[in-house]
């Protein structure tokens, strides 16, 4: 090794900020890569599940004989056959000891608790042979009454779990009062109502479905000592240990293998039964199996997001000064309890209040058990669901003033001189600055001019009429704080982990164990590793998605891979630093701490006299000439646990032109300024802002989950559940402003789910804007034509009559509904 006298002119340009192209994109658009639904294992048999055409029964019998009979068929598995070997699917996260959790066996025995479950399983030579031998197994059922309906499944009159006695699974309840952050919100609500402004409102999200690109797939290999599977999933590492730990496979003995994932959005965090069943089914004939589902059964058996009730009373002082708030949720779980199912309205409780100076605040939410597909985590999970209904609350009490909606939010908002802040719902706020994000998102939107042009549209009576929707957000990400979610029952801790490995030739590996499903992991993390250690980005390979590779993790979801995962990076990377300097000290005959690092280089302050990284990682390696007692190895790991959550936010401003007379709504302009704290990599972070921003209006636009009253999803596949493309979109404009985390080193903050978050109150609160003068107050999403429109109608018929009673009434007073769709309307 020569120790080299000088260093280079110039240090190297930093990665972090740079817009580079993913690392991942060659191999992904170009086909080169291993989806799981790819790998072809020697004597693999292909899977077909038999689903339960009903929302709620009892098997009474299941004749596989003629399906055993049928060309390349191998075994037919029923649940009697696998019931003590194949495992549950657990719940993770129970709100308090009262909860009710009905058991979850991936193949049912007995019972059926929704459309879709599976009850039988065939395995055969080809996926085609499979398909066609279940429709051969014949399954008799007693048909059930099925509960469908949130306010329906309350009552308990009909049972989705008839064991449970109750459709209840829990109550959980945040109180400013109890917990001393805030004072009591009927006492705020009492005020308001004597001498102020109470504004009380209904409003329904609708169940949706992840829609990911890559469908569910599983491959087992119970052949060799250690079982393989390879599956489509967000959680390799959760899934390893809930395998283990329902069905008695040592852990050691369970490898799971995350290739390339296309997609999730929160899909594929679940442990899911046709993972389960696979392996058990792969286990009992010995033999690797593959399952992977069509598209219908992805819409059908997947979990579902969203899917509540949620019923606000906001109090304001009559100059706009908002007092109390007081949230109550009903949240339907479908048939079983998720993963992190029963959790994900709690993750919504600090939210409903954001970025708002609420007094008092007081939340109430009641999960319930219903025979529809279940429910868990979709891109958000509960922060949309809370931004929406405040975001809508926040127009109505500018409605009710008569003022600018985005002036009374400006009063009510935390200025930036008050960070750190801590919330009525007891979260601190690190860092932030809605002044800024706004005043920049105002000029971008053009905010005047567009007022201005829709005040000419009202006073000319333009059937056209122009709707500004605003929607001023924060949202907690970074799903990790362990003793914080020990306190809430949690089932897993928070942390991340990652190790570095210094290779001789001076290459870096990267073990990361966050699972990236098309979030870019693999660049982002090179650039962070490139600065860190300065070495080139090129030289850093990120490892990833197998627990055999990296054994330690808690996987991706809620926003955590960037301001938990890659902390974790930055601090095993700091360690290899660490431990380099004493071997670069004495190669350069220098103290410890008389030696610099900068560039790449460790140098000996005041002089020339230098080395590299790769030098000291190739002199590391020899061991020819090493320090006493310093063992060759540069390599490091380091966890990271956060003390907080991180609080990105923002300003998304929406214009939107609704056509009075059909219904029909047209996006005109969309801009965002989104506050993620430090970026890495701008790219990135705008395909993540684009796609969240897309999932967030086709909510309020388009998609929408239904069933009949017999319980089968009526929405079924793409014909039905309508995801927009690309021609159903405009140009966004989006930029951003910078309010560094202070609870990480890197200062980030996270991106994944703001678009999502953020724009479905945006594009409703335009719509509405641009009716109110109409009589109207309220469009239940999705915002169709049609539902626009019968919107408008009833809104013109209390204007004709000025007597509220006259407006045509659905449900239960709920205006504003298609009747086609009686359980989806909204109370204003």
């Amino acid at each position: 090794m020569t120790i080299t006298e000088d260093r280079p002119a110039d240090a190297p340009t930093p990665e972090i900020g740079k817009s580079r192209t993913r690392k991942e994109d060659q191999r992904l658009i170009t086909g080169r890569t291993r989806w799981t639904d790819n790998i072809q294992l020697p004597g693999m048999l292909h899977l077909a599940m038999v689903r339960s055409p009903f929302a709620h029964a009892t098997i009474t019998a299941i004749n596989t004989d003629e399906a055993r009979r049928a060309p390349g068929v191998v075994g037919v598995v029923t649940g009697a056959d696998i019931k003590d070997v194949q495992g549950a699917i657990a719940n993770a996260w129970p709100l308090n000891a009262e909860q009710k959790t009905p058991n979850h066996l991936p193949v049912v025995v007995d019972h059926v608790a929704c459309a879709g479950e599976i009850v039988a399983v065939v395995a055969a030579r080809t996926a085609a042979e499979a398909r066609d031998a279940a429709e051969l197994v014949d399954v008799d059922y007693d048909e059930l009454p099925a509960v469908l309906d949130l306010k329906e499944a309350v009552k308990d009159e009909v049972l989705a779990h008839p064991d449970l006695g109750t459709n209840t699974s829990a109550v959980w309840t945040l109180d400013s009062a109890a917990q001393g952050s805030g004072t009591d919100v009927e006492d705020e609500i009492a005020a308001a109502r004597n001498d102020g402004v109470v504004i009380e409102r209904e409003f329904r999200q609708q169940r949706l479905i992840p829609a990911f690109m890559e469908p569910r797939s599983t491959v087992c290999d119970p052949t060799g000592e250690q079982m393989t599977v390879w599956t489509s999933t967000q959680v390799p590492h959760i899934l390893r240990f809930l395998v283990a730990a329902t069905t008695g496979i040592p852990e050691s003995k369970v490898r799971i293998i995350a290739p390339d994932v296309g997609g999730g959005f929160g899909g594929k965090l679940q442990t899911t039964p046709e993972e389960f069943a696979t392996i058990a089914v792969a286990r009992r004939l010995g033999k690797p199996c593959k399952y992977t589902e069509t598209r219908s059964e992805s819409l059908l058996s997947g979990h579902h997001g969203r899917d509540q009730w949620q019923k606000l009373t906001l109090s304001a002082r009559k100059d706009g000064t908002v007092t109390g708030l007081k949230v109550e949720l009903l949240a339907d779980l479908g048939a079983y309890v998720g993963v992190v199912g029963g959790g994900v309205p709690v993750l919504g409780a600090w939210m409903f209040n954001s970025i708002y100076k609420f007094a008092a605040y007081h939340f109430t939410v009641r999960t319930l058990l219903t025979n529809k597909t279940w429910v868990d985590a979709y891109r958000g999970a509960g922060r949309p669901e809370a931004t929406f209904a405040i975001e809508r609350m926040m127009d109505e009490l500018a409605a009710e003033l008569g003022r600018d909606p985005l002036e009374v939010r400006e009063q009510n908002w935390i200025t930036h001189d008050e960070f750190p802040f801590t919330s009525v719902a007891g979260m601190t706020y690190d860092s932030g600055n809605y002044e800024a994000a706004t005043a920049k998102a105002k000029d971008l939107f053009g905010y005047d001019e567009l007022r201005a042009e829709q005040k000419r549209r009202r006073e000319s009576n333009d059937p056209v009429q122009l709707g500004i929707g605003i929607s001023t957000f924060t949202e907690m990400c970074g799903l990790a704080p362990s003793r914080i979610l020990g306190t809430l029952n949690y089932g897993a801790g928070g942390w991340e982990s990652a190790s570095i490995r210094m290779l001789a030739t001076g290459k870096v590996e990267v073990l990361t164990g966050v699972s990236p499903h098309g979030q870019g992991h693999e660049t982002a993390w090179s650039q962070i590793v490139a600065d860190r250690l300065g070495v080139p980005f090129e030289d850093v390979e990120v490892l990833h998605g197998d627990t055999q590779i990296s054994s330690k993790g808690m996987d991706t979801y809620g926003s955590r891979s960037l301001v938990v995962g890659a902390e974790a990076v930055v601090r095993a990377a700091d360690k290899v630093i660490e431990k380099a300097k004493v071997v670069a000290a004495h190669l350069l005959e220098a103290s410890v701490d008389d030696i610099e690092f900068t560039g790449g280089r460790f140098g000996v302050k005041g002089t020339d006299k230098g080395v590299s990284m790769p030098e000291v990682a190739l002199a590391t390696w020899t061991g020819h000439n090493l320090p006493d007692g310093v063992e060759p190895s540069l390599d490091s790991d380091a966890t990271f646990d956060p003390e907080n959550f991180s609080f990105p936010h923002g300003t998304h401003l929406c214009a939107m032109e609704v056509d009075t007379e059909t219904g029909a709504t047209l996006m005109r302009k969309y801009v965002c300024v989104d506050d993620i704290g430090v970026i890495i990599n701008p790219l990135i972070v705008e395909g993540q802002v684009h796609g969240g921003l897309v999932q967030g209006i086709a909510q309020a636009l388009w998609e929408g989950a239904e069933y009949d009253d017999q319980g089968t999803l009526v929405t079924g596949s793409f014909v039905d559940y309508t995801l927009p493309t690309s021609a159903d979109t405009i140009s966004f404009v989006t930029d951003h402003t910078t309010s560094p985390s202070t609870y990480t080193a890197l200062g980030t903050k996270g991106v994944g789910e703001a678009g999502a978050i953020a724009s479905t109150p945006a594009v409703v609160n335009a719509i509405v804007d641009a009716v109110r003068p109409l009589g109207v107050d309220d469009v239940v999403m999705p915002c169709t034509p049609e539902r626009v429109w019968r919107a408008i109608q009833a809104g013109r018929a209390v204007s004709t009559e000025g007597d509220r009673e006259a407006q045509p009434h659905f449900d239960e007073g709920v205006p504003n509904q298609d009747p086609g769709a009686a359980t989806e309307g909204s109370q204003a």
